[in-house]
């Protein structure tokens, strides 16, 4: 009967102890949120709740294995798997409270601080923070249950001896990546684009939805994705239309007749501004920028507040422009002159115009 029942209680007391505790810890986290709803943290800390339970558990069990008398001939490899499960439970729960932390900061600044440009840069920060913490927890508990093997143990000596060797092999093998992981870090802090910036990339243009340490995926406007190392943006030129404020200029280019009405077309591109609502009002204007032997290039300036705007108002212009042009000026628009050229006045020309008279016959 003894032998039944210590186990049960060995077991299915470390069982009923974690969930009790788990239970407990949960409710109290519900209650702080409760009273402070402000305190975005209590309810972050509630996602820690099945690691912690993990913990308690492997460490009971691994505490009061030896008391079960369970498969004594396999004490050794359970005692070794019971340890690789605590270790790996003990970083699992300390990346979640880090993350709990770095998030309730985060929110508790989001929600103090009313500038885009400065609340982006702190996402990104935040996100790598997140990303660097969890690879050294990381690679702390999987060294630490390496090491709990008699072989990894031998083996540490040997290598450490040859430990001058290996770095200057890893560091050759991994210097990309290496390179990746600190421009990732330069990304973060100095503040070079974030998270939700409008670049040009390669002449993609796009918004930059994730980084990381090690690349950087950019969303174009046809909801494609472009993944690149953050290495580029540290060693390449890039635009970043969301550094300096969000403001845009943009420009219309159109290519129109020498005898395109000027003053009407800036009457109407200030009509169609006025009815525009991307447009901000700050700055409109058009003009006359080249000419070529058939037509002459004319631009219409304009602005917005931002580059999802500028867009809008750019396509807006254009197409109702040319489409007043077609039905109240048609003459305006390109055309080729099939017509024989106007002679100049006289005394204006040094030689006699002779029109040239196409030949039809022999000789």
């Amino acid at each position: 009967m003894e032998n039944v029942l210590r186990p049960l209680i060995v077991v299915g007391g470390s069982v009923v102890l974690t969930l009790a505790v788990g239970w407990v810890a949960d409710w109290a986290l519900r209650r702080a949120a409760d009273r402070r709803p402000e305190q975005p943290l209590w309810e972050l800390l509630r996602r820690c709740r099945l690691p912690l339970q993990l913990v308690l558990c492997a460490a009971m069990l691994r505490g009061s294995y030896a008391q079960a008398e369970i498969a004594e001939g396999h004490s050794v490899g359970i005692g070794r798997a019971l340890t690789l499960v605590l270790i790996a439970s003990v970083a699992w729960l300390a990346v979640r409270i880090s993350a709990a932390v770095v998030e309730s900061s985060y929110a508790r600044y989001a929600s103090a601080h009313r500038d885009p440009a400065r609340v982006r840069r702190v996402r990104t920060q935040v996100t790598l923070i997140q990303r660097v913490v969890a690879a050294v927890v990381g690679v702390v508990a999987v060294a630490a249950m390496l090491l709990t093997f008699p072989a990894m143990q031998a083996a540490g000596a040997s290598l450490l001896a040859s430990a001058g060797v290996l770095g200057i092999v890893a560091g050759v093998a991994a210097q990309s990546t290496l390179a990746n992981l600190f421009a990732g870090l330069q990304i973060a802090f100095g503040d070079m684009v974030r998270i939700g910036d409008t670049v040009v990339v390669d002449g993609e243009w796009g918004v930059v939805d994730e980084i990381t340490l090690t690349f950087l995926t950019v969303r174009t406007w046809d909801e494609r994705r472009i993944t690149m190392p953050v290495s580029y943006f540290t060693s390449k030129p890039f635009e970043n239309w969301s550094r300096g404020g969000a403001q845009m200029t943009g420009t219309v280019f159109l290519q129109l007749d020498h005898t395109a009405p000027m003053a009407a077309m800036r009457e109407k591109l200030h009509e169609i501004l006025r009815e525009c609502a991307a447009w901000d009002g700050r700055d409109w204007g058009l003009a006359v920028t080249d000419t070529t032997p058939n037509t002459m290039q004319v631009r219409a300036l304009v602005t917005a507040k931002d580059a999802d705007d500028i867009w809008t108002v750019r396509v807006t212009v254009r197409e109702q422009l040319v489409a007043w042009l077609a039905e109240k000026h048609p003459y305006a628009l390109p055309r080729v002159n099939t017509a024989w050229a106007v002679e100049p006045p006289d005394g204006d020309h040094p030689h006699p115009v002779t029109p040239h008279v196409p030949r039809t016959g022999r000789g």
